[in-house]
């Protein structure tokens, strides 16, 4: 059952996956408790409750929490002490350190997504059902490599440890698990697994940022915070801001379902945009492919990947310009609105969490709540973007195309808040820069 239950309906299995939590969350405390301040431990009972209550109104996260728990305990336990060991250890060298982990969750997620559309094309609920099961697989390597990552830190040096959400490195991973497990919920809610053929893809792109960001610039070893980001702030603001991302990318991807699936059928015009567009991906990819490295001054390998990345959406565009295969096997229109606008809901109340937790942060660090800088501002942008997506929809009623495709570009404008600003514009956070 998907809905919270009152105490007295618990079952001794809500209680024991409580115990369980509580458990875990008192032997994190005995053992690293000495080396937190008041407002970690704050944060550490915070997080323990939130365990219990996600295992109680989820399900599928009393099997999913407990699995991460024993692959990242075996995965530290492994380490004895000493991140040499990662070189000889069969278990961590293939399997569950961090950057291992890592691996396996891109290798899942681009299996996934090719089963998914597999399944779509085909009606099969089969293959709709291993491409779930495949992206439960994914999310639980990026979890287990998350946690490994964070043990490794510390075994580098104590003042090099840290959670692990302070480069895009670490936050996309972070991404890729958030807007998993809030696919995976809807899915699970609406039994809607066709939807993931979309949903994976914006994941599937973030893999290939991960990929390449990690062949190009070296970016998975581990490095010591820099003074601005040597804050608890971080802890929180990080997390909430990219429930908030998650969440407006899934809404983006099911305003790009609904779009297809209705003017496919009604607009032919539509039919050979995308022709067009998959033309100009193949050309695209060939370029880079030969040219890539001197154009972009990026590596061979970076450059093979793009060139990979730039085939497989030519390949899904001419199948999504098929007539009838996008408004005969999605869910129903209503289905992806609804969807959407719970996850632009659980968003919109996330990112404004996080802004607010921001400017807290800001008046810490630089003594102002609110100083105009490109991200602060770009931030407002996103924020006021979806209490409009939200006002019209609630206040007047609008439905269908419109909203789609707000949707689609309001993702537009949240990747430019959180990378473009970074990468072209400068400003207090100019440290995040690609």
């Amino acid at each position: 059952m998907m809905m919270t239950l009152p105490l007295t309906r618990r079952t001794p299995f809500d209680f024991a996956f409580a115990v369980l939590m509580l458990a875990a969350g008192g032997f994190a405390f005995a053992r690293y408790g000495q080396y937190m301040d008041y407002y970690e431990h704050g944060i550490l009972l915070g997080a323990t409750l939130a365990l219990v209550w996600f295992g109680w109104f989820w399900p599928a996260m009393r099997y999913f929490l407990p699995g991460v728990a024993v692959l990242a305990l075996i995965g530290t336990s492994s380490y004895h002490g000493d991140l040499a060991t990662a070189q000889h250890s069969f278990l961590l060298k293939y399997f569950l350190a961090s950057q291992s982990a890592v691996m396996w969750m891109c290798v899942l997620y681009f299996i996934a997504t090719a089963v998914y559309w597999a399944g779509l094309i085909t009606r099969s609920e089969t293959a709709l059902s291993i491409a779930s099961g495949l992206t439960w697989t994914a999310a639980m390597a990026a979890l287990t490599a998350l946690l490994v990552r964070w043990y490794e830190s510390y075994l580098i040096g104590a003042d090099v440890g840290h959670i692990p959400v302070s480069n895009l490195y670490e936050v996309f991973i972070l991404f890729c698990l958030i807007t998993t497990l809030m696919y995976l919920y809807y899915e699970a809610r609406f039994k809607a697994r066709a939807m993931g053929a979309f949903v994976l893809l914006v994941i599937s792109a973030a893999v290939g940022f991960i990929l390449w960001y990690s062949l190009d610039r070296q970016a998975h070893e581990i490095q010591p915070l820099i003074p601005a980001l040597q804050s608890w702030w971080m802890k929180i603001h990080v997390p909430a801001n990219f429930i908030g991302y998650g969440a407006f990318s899934l809404s983006a991807m099911l305003g790009v379902a609904w779009i297809l699936a209705s003017k496919i059928e009604r607009r032919p015009a539509t039919r050979q945009a995308l022709h067009a567009l998959a033309l100009g991906a193949v050309v695209l990819a060939v370029a880079t492919g030969i040219y890539g490295a001197g154009w972009f001054e990026i590596s061979a390998a970076a450059a093979q990947l793009t060139m990979g990345g730039l085939l497989c959406v030519a390949i899904i565009l001419v199948i999504a310009a098929w007539p009838g295969v996008m408004a005969q096997r999605l869910p129903s229109p209503q289905v992806l609105e609804e969807v959407s606008y719970r996850a632009v809901s659980v968003g919109f109340l996330f990112f404004t969490i996080a802004t607010i937790l921001g400017a807290a942060w800001a008046a810490d660090a630089w003594g102002g709540y609110w100083s105009w800088d490109p991200k602060e501002t770009w931030a407002l942008i996103v924020w006021l973007n979806y209490a409009a997506w939200l006002h019209v929809r609630l206040v007047k009623g609008w439905r269908g195309e419109v909203l789609a495709w707000w949707s689609v570009i309001g993702l537009a404008v949240t990747t430019f808040a959180f990378l473009g600003v970074n990468m072209f514009l400068s400003g207090l956070h100019s440290y995040g820069g690609l």
